[in-house]
Formats: structure tokens, C-alpha cells, sequence
């Protein structure tokens, strides 16, 4: 058996609602730092629709303060036997 970590879509969402609001930050305020012209793409992110990309991850791990580890929600998917 093999185990391999899969990233949880609608945890990951969550997540960053609740870094977000943990540092006093409104869906406005990541809007204008993105320099996003609607509110659109954060609300998908938070709604676990969509992930945001890995550099727009990096600047979101930064303005919340905390690692990008502390984002992003696993699971664990077991898989059968993997050959070569």
C-alpha cells in the first residue's frame, strides 16, 4: 500500500477564511493586495472551488503570516501496490 497526500479543496477554503479573518483582514483587502479587479477568485479559493496558484499561494502565506504548509489541508488517499 501506498499512501499519498492529496490536497483538500474545500479545508484548504476554510483555512484561509479563518487566516484571513484571524488577521483582521477583509476579502477587500486581499483583493486590492492581488490587485484583482472583483472579489471573484478569493470567494472561489475560500468556497474550495479553486485553489489559488503557487505564486499567488506564496504571497498568501506571506500577508497572513504563517507558512504555506499552514494553508494548504491534506488528506491521505491509500493506493494498491505501485510497480515499476
Amino acid at each position: 500500500m501506498v499512501t499519498m497526500p492529496t490536497i483538500n479543496m474545500i479545508g484548504t477554503g476554510k483555512r484561509i477564511a479563518n487566516l484571513r479573518k484571524k488577521a483582521g483582514m477583509s476579502v477587500r483587502d486581499l483583493q486590492d493586495i492581488f490587485g484583482f479587479a472583483t472579489p471573484n477568485a478569493i470567494y472561489k479559493w475560500q468556497n474550495g472551488t479553486a485553489m489559488p496558484t503557487l505564486d499567488n499561494l506564496v504571497i498568501l502565506a506571506a500577508v497572513l503570516g504563517v507558512a504555506i504548509d499552514d494553508v494548504i489541508v491534506l488528506d491521505t488517499v491509500n493506493y494498491g501496490q505501485v510497480s515499476a
